[in-house]
This record gives structure tokens, C-alpha cells and sequence, in this order.
């Protein structure tokens, strides 16, 4: 049963390098038309959509003939670089048969860092949308080769779903969903409520073809999106008319049931992990206290045994225990120098308030 109406407003596609390159590594027509004049009547219907593309060294592979020795970092270089240009040249034209234009927004872990970056890029994104311009996302694989690099588009996809408050972030892959190992005929698992922890039993080892993300990958991301408040599909590319089908509410792929919604800051530091500029060790009372399920508290200066790294005010940070197990991330209302000052005493302003607090589950 579908809807006439779209059950979303704004979405976030994510679609895999497996979904729009062929056997063959090189782009596939058939799917970048399919793909777009499905997201040309989503936009039709009034759905904005932000779609986050691999495929750039996948390009690449279809137009240029390497020569001499290159390193493995030097060849997917050059592949991004000149495949991102005909990635969306061949997503552009395909718009403008529709009457619409896309923008080429090219992004790094880094961009994610500081809040200022990233208000700057919710801007942009929000901006484009007004405009009805479609804006066409992929990871800055030219420039970022080691610790800016994203796990993978999903990762990258994930942020930005958070970011812009979207009702649902579409991952499309080259299989038909999540299969439940467990049972005979293995069939696609239709629902994952947030609560459930052990979907890993369910993923098959092995990564998709040509793609940095496992099956794994998206489920973590999945899951944690779903739990702030953001409903997320794992589905089949390359099946006929799935983003009409999931926009209107029918059922295909694996669905991850959201939440309700957190604060939209709390969002971005609950997907920050991996991007904090440093550290506060805690002791066991103030984590009994942050982890309490009775009542909310902010990390106050006389629970802190250590400070590491040197952040400011503004910054993402990490929250450990003694042991240094992460108990959680925070946005630190004073720098590591602050921080270090009024360790350990009394009647200080917080380190991190509580709405600016996230601990992991």
C-alpha cells in the first residue's frame, strides 16, 4: 500500500559506486537517468532531496589511461579528480532534461570539525534547497587520502542527514536490503526497531564490490541516526522506480524505525565521534552521575581527573573514564587550558552542559 502523498519532505539519497558503475567499473546511463527523473518528480511532488554520490574514481576509470608508475594513492587521485568532473556533468545534464540544476558541494572529514564549518555548510546546503537546486555531494577523494578520510560516503551521508534535519537518509547499495542469516532463505529483514543492538548477526562478511562501507558500516550509521530521530533505508538501486516507492511509504529494503528527535546540536556531537580535538578524563562519581538514567547533569569541573589535546570553547570532545573507556561526547563550553585550571574543584561553570552533552549507549 503507497501513499499518494509523499510520507517525506526532505531526504537524504546516498548512492553507492556499486549502484551506477557496471561490471565494468565505468558509469552506468541506465541507472544516473533512472536515478535522476525519479528524484526530479520527488522534487515534483515537493520532497527536497540531497543526494550523496560515489563514483568519482569509478568516472575516472572510463577516460583515462594511466601511464608510468603511479603510486595506489596517486592513481585513485587522479581517478577522483578527473572522474568527479564527468560524475556530475553526467548528473547535471541528466537534471537539466528535467528543468532542474544541480550544485557540486566536494567535502572533507575536516568540514565536520568546528561548529563554525559547520554552520557555515548547513548554510550552503539550505540555501541550495530554498533555490530548489539539487545539491550533488560526494567526499573530496582528491585531497582527502589518510585521516580526513571519511569510512566511507555512508559516514559522509550520515552527517549530513543529521545536519540538515532530514526525515530519512536513504542508503542504495547493489543488494536488496539486510538479510536475516538466521532464517531459512535468508530473507530481507522489513523493520529495525532503534532499540535492537545485534543486527551484526545479520550482515554477511564481505564488503560491497567496489565500495569502502560494509554492509556494517551502514548499519552503525543506520542505527544511529534512527535513534536521533531520523528514519533510514537500506535498499536496491538498481531496482525500477525505489525512491518513488520508499518516498510514497511502500515497502521494500530494510527500514530502521526512528526516534523521536534530539536537540539538533545534540545531533551533531552524537555523530562526532572520531572528529573530537580532545579529552576529559572523569572520575567514577561523575560518571555514575552522567550515565544515571534519574536525572540530567552537566560535567562539572570537580569530577575531571585529566584534560588531553588543546581545544576551545565550541569544540567536540571526548568524555572517558579512568580505565579510558569513551563514555560519551560533548561540546566543551571552555578550552583545555580552562578546563585544566579548575580541575577537580568546586563551584565552577561546567565543562560541558547537559545539552550539549551525548552518552554513547
Amino acid at each position: 500500500m503507497t501513499h499518494q502523498h509523499p510520507v517525506y519532505r526532505r531526504i537524504v539519497v546516498k548512492v553507492g559506486t556499486n549502484v551506477i558503475t557496471g561490471r565494468d567499473g565505468k558509469l552506468d546511463p541506465a541507472i544516473l537517468d533512472s536515478l535522476t527523473s525519479q528524484i526530479a518528480s520527488l522534487s515534483a511532488d515537493g520532497v527536497e532531496v540531497i543526494l550523496v554520490s560515489s563514483g568519482a574514481v569509478g568516472a575516472g576509470r572510463g577516460i583515462v589511461s594511466l601511464t608510468g608508475s603511479l603510486t595506489p594513492v596517486e592513481t585513485r587521485q587522479v581517478l577522483a579528480a578527473t572522474g568527479q568532473i564527468r560524475l556530475i556533468n553526467a548528473y547535471n545534464s541528466r537534471f537539466e532534461k528535467h528543468g532542474m540544476t544541480g550544485a557540486q558541494l566536494l567535502v572533507t572529514k575536516g568540514d565536520f570539525r568546528d561548529r563554525q564549518h559547520y554552520l557555515n555548510m548547513r548554510t550552503c546546503f539550505e540555501a541550495l534547497l530554498t533555490q530548489k537546486i539539487v545539491p550533488i555531494v560526494n567526499e573530496n577523494d582528491a585531497v582527502a587520502v589518510t585521516e580526513l578520510m571519511f569510512t566511507d560516503n555512508d559516514e559522509l551521508s550520515g552527517l549530513i542527514a543529521s545536519m540538515l534535519q532530514v526525515d530519512a537518509h536513504i542508503i542504495l547499495s547493489n543488494v536488496d536490503g539486510l538479510f536475516d542469516t538466521q532464517t531459512e532463505g535468508n530473507p530481507v529483514i522489513e523493520e529495525i526497531d532503534p532499540g535492537s543492538k545485534n543486527f551484526s548477526q545479520y550482515i554477511r562478511p564481505g564488503k560491497s564490490e567496489f565500495g569502502r562501507g560494509g554492509m556494517l558500516t551502514k548499519c552503525t550509521i543506520a542505527h544511529k541516526l534512527s535513534r536521533l530521530g531520523i528514519t533510514v533505508h537500506i535498499a536496491n538501486g538498481t531496482t525500477p522506480g525505489i525512491l518513488q516507492t520508499i518516498a510514497h511509504g511502500g515497502k521494500t529494503g530494510t527500514k530502521f524505525i526512528a526516534q523521536k528527535p534530539e536537540h539538533s546540536r545534540k545531533r551533531w556531537i552524537a555523530l562526532s565521534g572520531g572528529l573530537e580535538k580532545g579529552a576529559v578524563i572523569i572520575n567514577q562519581g561523575a560518571k555514575e552521575a552522567l550515565t544515571s538514567d534519574e536525572r540530567a547533569t552537566s560535567l562539572l569541573p570537580v569530577g575531571v581527573t585529566g584534560v588531553e589535546g588543546s581545544f576551545l570553547r565550541g569544540d567536540v570532545i571526548r568524555i572517558c573514564s579512568e580505565d579510558g573507556k569513551v563514555i560519551g561526547y560533548g561540546m566543551a563550553s571552555s578550552s583545555a587550558e580552562k578546563a585544566r585550571s579548575t580541575m577537580g574543584q568546586k563551584d565552577h561553570k561546567p565543562v560541558i552542559h547537559y545539552d550539549h552533552l551525548y552518552i554513547v549507549p
